[in-house]
């Protein structure tokens, strides 16, 4: 049995090998949130695309302890380590590129905002358009989509691309050096071995286990979904090399 206490310890190590990939991981947190709080609700309601374990929705309600997070995800076995270590969030399983999962979340009033960090590049540049054609039902006037990610610039602004990545590069030299945490890979490996998940290990879909590959990694990807969507307008609100918090107003 998973008991909040290991599932605890499962996710200080979570984020830890999440910071090897992202040393500003915090700082774009940050960022998403104040833009959160910057629309004036102290009980906003937040959708987290892709919550994964729930590392935003836990540092939101933090922060917020008035909003109403819902997290959605596809993996059993992230929802489940959530869901045991932030039994105050809600988490709901449904996958982000079939039609219709925003019925699964039982909205009682329009979205204030719906959020994501490091997780829409796994999906392809044609079911984002859907996805994002989908939350953009269910949020109100003036709502927001914040999408933070590595997004690239590569096919329109080749130079700056290879920049960006650098700072980046450079940044998690100086912040880890050659003592780099844990990778994703090795992460994975480790939970899958642990016998607290076996029955969620069992119930893991292709949606959750198969990353193979970032789908829409380019910045153009987000954007031209983002304006077919119907969203009013389309800009980044932070930005560290190619890390970027990207930012929708319905």
């Amino acid at each position: 049995m998973l008991t909040h206490d290991a599932a605890t310890a499962w996710m200080a190590r979570w984020d830890r090998q999440q910071e090897g990939y992202l040393p500003d991981r915090e700082e774009r947190f940050t960022a998403l949130i104040d833009a959160v709080e910057a629309l004036g609700r102290p009980d906003p309601l937040v959708i987290d695309l892709g919550c994964g374990p729930g590392s935003l929705s836990a540092r939101l309600v933090e922060r917020l302890p008035e909003a109403e997070v819902v997290c959605v995800d596809a993996d059993p076995l992230l929802l489940g380590l959530g869901q045991a270590a932030y039994p105050y969030l809600r988490f709901v399983s449904a996958d982000l590129r079939t039609g219709g999962w925003t019925q699964a979340l039982g909205l009682e009033r329009p979205v204030d905002a719906a959020v994501s960090t490091t997780a829409l590049h796994w999906i392809s540049e044609q079911d984002i358009k859907a996805v994002y054609a989908e939350v953009a039902t269910v949020l109100r006037s003036g709502g927001l989509l914040l999408n933070g990610d590595h997004m690239d610039t590569e096919e329109v602004t080749p130079a700056l691309s290879r920049l960006e990545y650098a700072v980046h590069e450079r940044q998690t030299e100086r912040l880890f050096g050659a003592e780099r945490p844990e990778g994703w890979r090795a992460w994975w490996d480790a939970i899958e071995a642990d016998p607290a998940f076996a029955d969620l290990n069992r119930e893991r879909t292709t949606a959750g286990g198969d990353h193979n590959a970032s789908e829409s990694h380019l910045l153009s990807h987000h954007v031209r979904a983002l304006r077919e969507a119907g969203f009013a307008e389309v800009g980044t609100l932070w930005q560290r090399g190619n890390n970027r918090l990207l930012c929708g107003v319905r």
